[in-house]
């Protein structure tokens, strides 16, 4: 039997407490991460949804940005939703001038690309990769994919209104995003999808 893997949650800024409950649902142990000596601990990490900008900035002052920077470099599987999926990208759209990512993703990202916290909205999205029943996407001043590199699997689209076609899910190896936050509706398969993918790494690595 598996080990049940040691799954951080980046705890700068962010729902942090929403994802540690999905984690735990989905198998895994859970921490909170704020210290460098903590990124070299855990199995795999989640970068919560927040304001991106911050998140940069607070991952700086920490020191958490080169630690980073190195264990995704090695393969260590994360999971960001939202502000999480910024923080994963190689490149931002519109991002601010002293703005930085942690990287990863080959793809192009735009910060509030569907408007203002007005503009908030749910929809179901149906992703083969979780089977079954559709899932249902929050939308909190998200981000959308604006490219993708050939190498990433994009596992969503919006479907419906003015955005439709727009990317939301996507993967890379060991590393998954998404726009929305399936960490508030109680819909734990992408918590579950990514802890299978941190469980996979830890077999191939042992």
């Amino acid at each position: 039997m598996d080990q049940q893997p040691l799954v951080g949650v980046l705890a700068v800024q962010g729902d942090v407490r929403e994802h540690l409950a999905a984690l735990e649902a989905s198998g895994a142990r859970t921490c909170t991460v704020r210290r460098p000596a903590e990124v070299d601990a855990v199995d795999g990490l989640v970068l919560p949804g927040g304001e991106s900008t911050t998140i940069d900035k607070l991952v700086r002052a920490c020191g958490l940005q080169q630690p980073l920077r190195d264990r995704i470099a090695a393969g260590m599987p994360v999971y960001g939703s939202c502000a999480g999926m910024i923080l994963l990208a190689d490149r931002i759209a519109d991002g601010r001038p002293d703005q930085q990512t942690l990287g990863g993703l080959d793809m192009t990202v735009r910060r509030n690309a569907f408007g203002r916290q007005v503009d908030s909205f749910e929809e179901d999205l149906h992703i083969r990769e979780l089977g079954g029943e559709p899932v249902r996407a929050v939308f909190i001043r998200a981000p959308w994919v604006e490219e993708a590199g050939a190498a990433v699997q994009v596992l969503a689209r919006v479907e419906h209104g003015p955005a439709a076609g727009r990317i939301v899910a996507a993967r890379q190896g060991n590393l998954l995003v998404t726009s929305f936050h399936p960490e508030v509706t109680g819909d734990h398969r992408f918590h579950r999808l990514f802890v299978d993918i941190v469980r996979q790494n830890q077999r191939e690595r042992s």
